[in-house]
């Protein structure tokens, strides 16, 4: 009877351990497959047109990098990355020169000649580039706005202690706060004070 009953307790936990185990399975299935007929995500547009944004977009994503470098307190890195800002700026700028309309040429002009002067300096702990990347920034800003930049996920964040308690705003594709000022000194000191939408 004792060896009955075990043997009942046993198959029961058996069904129950499997059954959990399917239902993990198929809902982690069903996530997977929800996933993949969800419909994707907006392309990022603006006034330029799909070829123009795409060339914006690269010049976003570049200063990215060297926003993600200063962070980490690598002028090395920051000096790689203030490169292909300069080369994707270049384009940008090679493609809308034709198109007085688009009004960007100073924010580019602004963008190139802050990260020339960037690499051009050694300063391995990275205080003077953070001047020069607070006008980039700056010139990022106002020229995203000028090209009516949507559905890139841009977000505008700003620590009010950068350089000496001044202020200074830099652009992030995400809302956590990662300070490009101070780097590991004050990671998280920040806010997100607007966005492109």
């Amino acid at each position: 009877m004792r060896q009955a009953l075990a043997l009942l307790t046993l198959s029961v936990f058996a069904l129950f351990s499997c059954n959990n185990a399917t239902n993990s399975t198929s809902a982690a299935v069903g996530d997977s497959t929800s996933a993949a007929t969800s419909k994707p995500a907006t392309a990022a547009q603006s006034k330029l047109g799909d070829a123009g944004t795409q060339k914006l977009m690269a010049v976003v994503n570049d200063y990215y990098k060297l926003k993600d470098a200063l962070v980490a307190t690598k002028a090395g890195e920051a000096d790689a990355a203030a490169n292909k800002l300069i080369a994707s700026a270049g384009d940008l700028q090679q493609a809308t020169a034709q198109d007085s309309s688009a009004g960007l040429k100073n924010y580019l002009d602004t963008i190139v000649s802050e990260s020339k002067a960037m690499t051009a300096m050694m300063d391995e702990g990275c205080e003077k580039k953070r001047v020069n990347f607070e006008r980039i920034s700056t010139a990022m800003f106002n020229m995203l706005k000028k090209a009516d930049l949507k559905n890139a996920g841009v977000y505008r964040e700003y620590c009010p202690m950068a350089f000496n308690e001044k202020g200074a705003y830099w652009l992030s594709n995400t809302d956590v706060i990662k300070n490009p000022y101070f780097g590991d000194k004050m990671l998280e000191c920040g806010e997100v004070a607007d966005s492109l939408k």
